[in-house]
């Protein structure tokens, strides 16, 4: 009698994913999460929460919310919120809400106006923009 889950609760104990192109899949990091230490995905993040530690991943989408206190590096980073470290990203969007503190490094770069940047702007060499996720994820 008490043991049983309702139909309702079947499986909200797992966490949903959503399959993405290329069969992968994409991970959320929520407002209200703060995760002390490295991130290492081979997948794609959505982080609105707040990650003290550095991130390495196919590709960043950073929410208004989100805060990144640590280095950054993954093929292709759409950033709105914060992010205080270094940054090493083949295609870089940078939104007019989001704060950046540290060294950007890029192939191609789209800034928004209205954005704050603190720190130095770097092109990355030619050969770095045919580089695969899984070659940037070894660099880590």
């Amino acid at each position: 009698m008490f043991s049983k889950k309702p139909a309702a609760m079947a499986g909200a104990d797992r966490m949903p994913t959503t399959r993405i192109g290329g069969g992968g899949t994409f991970s959320v990091l929520g407002a209200d999460l703060v995760v002390r230490g490295d991130i290492t995905a081979e997948t794609d993040l959505h982080i609105d929460g707040r990650v003290e530690g550095d991130v390495t991943c196919a590709a960043l989408v950073l929410g208004e919310s989100g805060r990144l206190e640590g280095a950054l590096r993954a093929r292709s980073a759409r950033l709105a919120g914060s992010v205080h470290g270094a940054i090493d990203v083949a295609d870089l969007v940078i939104e007019k809400t989001a704060r950046i503190s540290g060294d950007v490094a890029y192939d191609t770069l789209t800034v928004e106006q209205g954005a704050q940047v603190d720190g130095r702007f770097t092109p990355r060499g030619s050969n770095a923009a045919a580089a695969a996720p899984e070659a940037l994820l070894r660099q880590a």
